[in-house]
């Protein structure tokens, strides 16, 4: 156990380093459109499926709550929270349009609609970032190396890994890191 241990490890700290290496840039930029957004009064829309989903949620709540600082509540939504609408979605139209149909309800231009997919194929994402960009949201992804989001999404954010736990974990540091930027900007002197 101790060796897969050890093994697992290394590889989580092999991705973060080809984050590091790699992403520094587009990090930031997310930071700035974010923090830009939400000076302006915007809200930030989180999406995506199962372990994305719960990412989504996690990085809501970072806003919506407190991540390091003591400070006011910033507008954040977790499009995945609510199994009422994301079942009558499903049910009435289908489950490709449980974000897309929320955005067009909930989102404003110069919002951000943040889209999660490790895939980067989920076509309920594609067809969210399609919906925002369209309402004139500005969209930021979280993805894998490759698929369609990337190329769809304003911002995107490839983690350089083929491995799904890697590109998971990396996904929610991004996200860690994108919350104390934005405290830090828009609160420094709390």
């Amino acid at each position: 156990m101790q060796e897969t241990i050890r093994a697992e490890l290394k590889a989580s700290i092999e991705a973060k380093t080809q984050v590091l290496n790699t992403l520094v840039p587009q990090i930031e930029k997310a930071a700035t459109t974010m923090v830009g957004a939400l000076k302006k009064g915007n809200k930030v829309l989180f999406f995506g499926n199962g372990g994305s989903a719960a990412d989504s949620q996690h990085l809501a709540a970072e806003l919506i709550s407190r991540f390091l600082k003591e400070r006011r509540s910033l507008p954040a939504i977790a499009l995945t929270t609510d199994t009422s609408i994301i079942t009558a979605i499903g049910n009435d139209y289908s489950f490709d349009n449980i974000f897309a149909r929320q955005i067009e309800g909930l989102a404003k231009p110069g919002d951000i609609a943040f889209g999660f997919s490790t895939s980067g194929n989920s076509r309920n994402v594609i067809a969210g970032l399609e919906k925002a960009k369209e309402l004139g949201c500005v969209t930021i992804a979280l993805t894998g190396p490759s698929g369609k989001i990337g190329e769809l999404a304003d911002l995107a954010l490839k983690v350089p890994s083929t491995a799904t736990p890697r590109i998971q974990e990396s996904h929610i540091t991004i996200g860690h890191i994108l919350c104390r930027l934005i405290e830090q900007e828009l609160f420094p002197n709390q």
